[in-house]
């Protein structure tokens, strides 16, 4: 089968596309109870299993995780043991989709503006799902390699069910490949593969300067302030142009890969032009190359309803990306380390950890990678780039742990215009197409190159 029959059945399955999507963006995946009904998630989770059954799937099941979601897993026999496996990895949970006024559409029902796709989920990552599916179904019967299928339902709620489940049952997800379809391209039409994940810290720190509240214009002055005590610490976290500063990691590393040009991360992130780029780096060294603290939120009273009194107590929870290259454990030292040592005046500091996760880069030599270079430049009609990724996906180093000599090719269709996690997300139904006529490719080409 060629590149251009491939083109041509992948253009005649976009409709079938379009109904799908709009079935699975209709339930409300949304992996947290106290939300939404846990029917919703087991409903999408039959829905991912009953479309791969169909596509030959035949031993596929659902898989109780230790957080008590259900992973789809399967398999697909290709032309016998000397052929490899590819294992295919995407997601059917969704975020919630916060602020139903901020939509344009409504968020459980696909609707289509200007061209693009919207309703939550629509790229991250229901829109991953169908990707694979349409891939499978262009290739229909000639299928040169070993399948093996995982879909998840705790991702977005990084409540690590999975990440528990693949090494206590390493044999059933073995693979030589793992197309982990969970990020997107540069832009629409730039085809790119995801080589390296910030990791990350989140911690709540919490300061204490006195038992109470006490009257500002009696002790005001020479009081100590939690939430005064609180602001000089995180303002200590960034320098004057915006570059993360905490004690005891490195912020000068450079990113070599492809760069992420400052016009376009303005429009990506709907900057006024007036505003300024943070850092002293390029968008590229900030995003994916070195460590950015963010401030999540804040409690101390709220400016309706506050009195004229000392703050006595506040706290921050606070997320820090981490770089390939800076463990987790030595990162979470040094902003607690930091923090301690940026509190003023005597006041008791307190720092929970409420998360961690390794950063990750993959091997980028094996033929995998040429094989998908070629797929995306097939597909695309240009050179597929890598990227970085500013987020974390903790499954990554899970797999790299588990299965060593495993290639892993983090794609997919979420390109900064989705705005996934956010409201208004929406997919470009060309970027599942090419997407997909590009796995197809790499699946056809893969499977017959000589071992």
């Amino acid at each position: 089968m060629s590149t251009a029959d491939l083109e041509a059945a992948v253009t005649g399955l976009m409709p079938r596309v379009r109904a799908e999507l709009a079935e699975l963006v209709a339930i409300k995946s949304v992996a947290d109870a106290r939300q939404f009904p846990p029917e919703e998630c087991d409903s999408a989770a039959q829905w991912v299993l009953d479309a791969f059954r169909e596509e030959g799937f035949a031993d596929i099941g659902l898989h109780e995780t230790s957080d008590g979601s259900s992973a789809v897993v399967g398999s697909r026999r290709g032309p016998g043991d000397g052929a490899p496996t590819v294992l295919l990895y995407a997601h059917y949970d969704v975020q919630p989709p916060l602020d139903e006024d901020a939509w344009r559409t409504p968020p459980f029902e696909l609707t289509e503006v200007d061209g693009r796709w919207y309703g939550r989920g629509a790229a991250d990552c229901k829109g991953n799902i169908l990707m694979h599916l349409t891939a499978l179904r262009a290739l229909g019967e000639q299928l040169p390699v070993n399948l093996k299928l995982v879909v998840e339902g705790s991702e977005e709620q990084g409540t690590g069910g999975l990440e528990d489940f693949v090494p206590k049952n390493a044999d059933l997800l073995r693979a030589d490949t793992i197309l982990v379809c969970d990020t997107g391209n540069a832009s629409v039409g730039v085809p790119a593969v995801t080589v390296s994940l910030r990791g990350m810290v989140n911690v709540v720190v919490h300061v204490e300067a006195l038992p109470t509240e006490l009257h500002s214009g009696m002790f005001g002055g020479p009081a100590p302030d939690a939430l005064a005590a609180l602001v000089a610490m995180l303002a200590s976290l960034r320098d004057a142009q915006g570059e993360t500063t905490v004690d005891g990691l490195v912020h000068d590393q450079t990113w070599s890969g492809a760069p992420y040009p400052p016009e376009a991360f303005r429009r990506d992130a709907g900057m006024d032009p007036a505003e300024s780029l943070l850092g002293a780096g390029t968008v590229s060294d900030m995003l994916w190359a070195r460590p950015a603290l963010t401030i999540l939120g804040i409690d101390c009273p709220p400016v309706i309803g506050s009195a004229a009194a000392i703050v006595p107590r506040a706290s921050a929870r606070l997320n820090l990306r981490i770089p390939p290259g800076t463990e987790p454990d030595l990162a979470e030292r040094a902003l607690t380390d930091h923090l301690r040592a940026a509190a003023p005046w005597g006041v008791r500091v307190t720092v929970e950890v409420e998360a961690s996760g390794g950063p990750f880069r993959a091997h980028t030599d094996g033929p995998a990678y040429a094989a998908m270079r070629a797929a995306m430049s097939e597909a695309y009609g240009r050179d597929m780039v890598l990227l970085g990724q500013g987020g974390s996906i903790p499954l990554c180093n899970v797999f790299a742990e588990t299965y060593p000599d495993a290639e892993l090719i983090l794609m997919g269709v979420e390109e900064p215009l989705a705005l996934i996690h956010a409201p208004n997300e929406s997919v470009d139904p060309g970027e599942i197409a090419r997407l997909a006529i590009a796995e197809a490719s790499f699946l056809r080409s893969f499977g017959s190159a000589p071992g």
